[in-house]
């Protein structure tokens, strides 16, 4: 009986931490998301060609490329500023999301041609163009939207995304049946956009209280330039196997690909991108408690262990059964490519934690320089890898990730632990020189410059 009291002990203890729980909100909702999202893309697949894959993978490349831009800082920012100046900064952060996203909606249109230049594909133009129009409407409400993730209120944010991606993926595969090929996963993003700022705006008291105001850009900018820097080239990585394949292979090769991907990847970087959005606040949260921050964020590092390796092992190594029933004879083709994406989410998922360490702790300028040496790497690689065609992309993917983000994670881990500790010692030290003091729980008495602000 006593170990089962224990067991319960602990079993409660977890589900009283507040990543633990956040995380369990975020992952429910793209679980459901993606039970959902199978369902629509078991109908797309049946109705959309490889071509009109090829087409979707493009667009929605230009448009994940151009979202980049909206995502500077300004959230990092409004999570880890201090209470008494965060009215402030809100308004300032408000009008300077109006003047990106009107910015990006003229910019994407002008790509349009670009892109559709460089695909061989005219037919991509307005489409691009369409999709650009939900830079138009998401700024409504995203301060909002911020705020309850600094509150820690994930729950908020787990319904919004599950209800757009439930909407998205039902409005893209009945339009697909009636046969709009690559419009159909254009317009099912398109009309959902508004969801975002009706919740945010009715979950979350703040309005806009000053008129149009350029104050403390500077700061936001300052702040996020190494965040900006850092997510830009993530998200390059991410559309450079697609650009590089568009380009030597040809559109329905990257839509074999694109389905592979999608099919093998989606689920997994859902998850990956709820760790993201939960981690972040959650150490934030702890910045000034050091023992805690040191203990969560390795315990963050179980959790994603304990969840991510063993559905990406049983997903890849079912993929050769269920990708025929599911999808159909025609998609067998991407089996292999599949496998190899999908075995590269194991090393994506840790390449997170550090990432969002170094930001925590402000310094977003050597995440930045981790990233783009990666991106050089990770370029070079694919260049190399598409002289074997889409399988050759796939090796590249898996073998640059696994060497990369071990060095990373330990480079940065070290880098930040190391530092704190010595930090926090010096400061004890310092304090007092003559006498020993009583020791004292250092979780709950730190020296009055952090440790993470002597970094």
């Amino acid at each position: 009986m006593s170990l089962v009291k224990e067991l319960e002990v602990r079993v409660k203890k977890k589900l009283n931490n507040q990543f633990i729980r956040n995380l369990s909100w975020l992952a429910g909702s793209q679980f459901i998301e993606k039970v959902l999202r199978l369902a629509a893309t078991v109908v797309i697949a049946r109705y959309l060609t490889k071509y009109d894959y090829g087409l979707v993978a493009m667009i929605m490349t230009t448009y994940e490329f151009t979202q980049v831009f909206t995502k500077f800082g300004i959230a990092g920012k409004l999570i880890q500023v201090e209470e008494e100046r965060l009215d402030e900064l809100c308004n300032s952060a408000y009008w300077l999301n109006w003047v990106t996203s009107i910015s990006l909606f003229v910019i994407q249109c002008i790509a349009s041609f670009g892109i559709a230049k460089f695909s061989n594909a005219p037919e991509l133009v307005l489409p691009v163009c369409a999709l650009a129009t939900v830079y138009l409407i998401t700024p409504v409400g995203r301060i909002q939207a911020t705020l309850i993730q600094r509150e820690n209120r994930m729950k908020i944010t787990a319904t919004i995304n599950t209800l757009k991606m439930v909407l998205s993926n039902a409005i893209a595969a009945v339009f697909a049946v009636f046969g709009l090929g690559m419009w159909s996963l254009v317009l099912g993003k398109i009309l959902v956009s508004p969801i975002d700022f009706i919740i945010s705006l009715k979950c979350h008291p703040w309005r806009v209280s000053k008129k149009f105001t350029t104050e403390h850009w500077g700061e936001i900018f300052t702040f996020g330039r190494g965040i900006l820097g850092a997510t830009l080239l993530g998200k390059l990585r991410d559309q450079l196997d697609y650009l590089i394949i568009a380009r030597f292979l040809g559109i329905e090769q990257l839509g074999i690909y694109f389905f592979a991907f999608n099919a093998g990847l989606g689920i997994s970087q859902s998850i990956i991108q709820s760790i993201a959005v939960a981690l972040y606040p959650h150490l934030c949260s702890l910045r000034s408690q050091w023992s805690q921050f040191k203990k969560h964020y390795f315990s963050s590092l179980k959790t994603i262990s304990f969840i991510v390796i063993p559905f990406v092992v049983i997903q890849s190594s079912l993929a050769p059964f269920y990708v025929p029933i599911v999808f159909g004879q025609k998609w067998i083709v991407a089996i292999p490519v599949l496998v190899l994406i999908c075995l590269s989410a194991i090393p994506r998922a840790f390449a997170l934690p550090p990432g969002q360490l170094l930001i925590v702790i402000g310094k977003t300028d050597l995440n930045l320089v981790w990233n783009l040496a990666f991106t050089l790497m990770f370029t070079i690689c694919l260049l190399i890898g598409v002289q074997w065609g889409a399988m050759g992309v796939a090796w590249s993917v898996l073998i640059v990730h696994f060497i990369y983000v071990p060095c990373f994670f330990m480079w940065s881990t070290k880098f930040v632990f190391n530092k704190l500790q010595f930090a926090q010692t010096e400061s004890t030290v310092e304090a007092s020189p003559e006498e020993e003091k009583p020791e004292v729980n250092e979780s709950e008495s730190l020296p009055a410059k952090l440790p993470l602000d002597n970094l």
